[in-house]
């Protein structure tokens, strides 16, 4: 019978050479609320008010065009569809692409002026054209937003126009926003276009970072009276991707500004490593009853974490592994956990899994292995 008490075994990995330094607090930002996120790991460097509920203004259309990504990618509709704009999407309120009543525009045109243009009217027309009512897309933005763990947003429309029931916050756009990201960058890409014409009218893309900064492809910004002025960022440098959000700052200007902060403390402060590798054994652990004496036990995937760059030379990680395992054991079997800590805050808790296969050994062995459990 398998006994089921832990031994602890302790292992300290040196992983690189240097002095390790204090962790440094984020800048002071001045916004409603705000997040900065690893694409990678999905670790939050700097948050506040982060799981506020706001209103998103056009940060909406983060998710709007995340809705017709999805329709695209099932081949439900297409780019070249041809779309005839209502009387509803030409009457809005708010930034326009301005397409015209009763006259047809492609979907890709509308998308690029959701995007680019940052047009209400666009908005509108891409929810008909996709769900038959506005409404109807509502519900598809809702369903979207709960499979992606969207907890603290609902949206009623397709716009970011002001209504008492439509928010999100912080931590929740950065969600879709990765998600738009990761799932299709196909059509990502068009976040990065600093402007778009359309019916002869050219409009520049209404994110000024564009401008500033080489290394930032996006996203999207918002603003509305109630809502201030908001700001999602991603920036690629070196292989990594930042993300940001801003929501509720003081002007175009300070959203700016407040993303840029964010983004250059990531990139400086903080550093991506493999920190653990997969199948690699990181300690061999006694079997009883097997063919062979010892066991490789290690992890399955690849542990990759954000930490405080130069601060590597901290990092811990103990193994809790079952105390009397029993032959046969087949690879991938669970038996035990590895905690991986920096300054005793827990980074991590993975699965400590067998290496190989290790079959029952020989009757003698058995019935050897057996006494000695009985007596231990």
């Amino acid at each position: 019978m398998q006994h089921f008490s832990k031994i602890l075994i302790t292992l300290f990995f040196l992983l690189v050479s240097g002095t390790a330094m204090a962790v440094i607090p984020p800048p002071s930002v001045a916004a409603n609320g705000y997040l900065l996120v690893e694409m990678e790991t999905g670790q939050v460097l700097a948050e506040q008010n982060a799981s506020k509920k706001l209103e998103p203004a056009s940060l909406t259309k983060i998710m709007t065009a995340h809705v017709v990504f999805m329709e695209l990618e099932a081949k439900r509709i297409s780019l070249s569809d041809m779309v005839l704009i209502s009387e509803k999407a030409w009457r809005t309120q708010g930034s326009k692409m301005f397409i015209e009543a009763n006259k047809e525009v492609s979907v890709e045109d509308l998308l690029k002026g959701l995007i680019i243009q940052s047009g209400n009217d666009a908005a509108i027309a891409l929810a008909e054209h996709v769900a038959g009512s506005e409404e109807a897309f509502a519900t598809l933005m809702n369903q979207e937003a709960k499979k992606l763990g969207m907890k603290d947003s609902h949206f009623t429309n397709s716009s970011g126009l002001p209504d008492e029931n439509h928010y999100t916050t912080a931590r929740d756009i950065a969600l879709v926003t990765m998600a738009s990201i990761r799932d299709f960058p196909e059509y990502y890409k068009w976040y990065s276009e600093r402007d778009f014409t359309f019916n002869e009218i050219k409009q520049d893309n209404r994110n000024t970072l564009l401008w500033q900064d080489a290394t930032i492809d996006g996203v999207k910004t918002g603003h509305t009276e109630a809502a201030g002025y908001c700001l999602v960022s991603s920036a690629l440098r070196d292989g990594r991707r930042l993300v940001s959000v801003i929501m509720g700052a003081q002007s175009t200007s300070a959203r700016a500004t407040e993303s840029r902060k964010l983004l250059n403390y990531g990139f400086r402060f903080y550093v991506t490593k493999k920190l653990l590798s997969a199948n690699k054994p990181l300690q061999k652990v006694k079997v009883w009853k097997g063919a062979t004496e010892t066991i490789d036990v290690g992890i399955a995937k690849d542990l990759v974490q954000t930490i405080p760059h130069d601060s590597t030379d901290k990092i811990k990680a103990s193994l809790t592994v079952d105390a009397s395992l029993v032959a046969p054991i087949s690879k991938g079997t669970r038996l035990g956990s590895v905690k991986v800590t920096l300054d005793d805050k827990t980074l991590a808790t993975l699965p400590l899994v067998a290496l190989s296969d290790v079959e029952s050994g020989s009757i003698f062995v058995v019935i050897k292995d057996s006494v000695l459990l009985m007596l231990q």
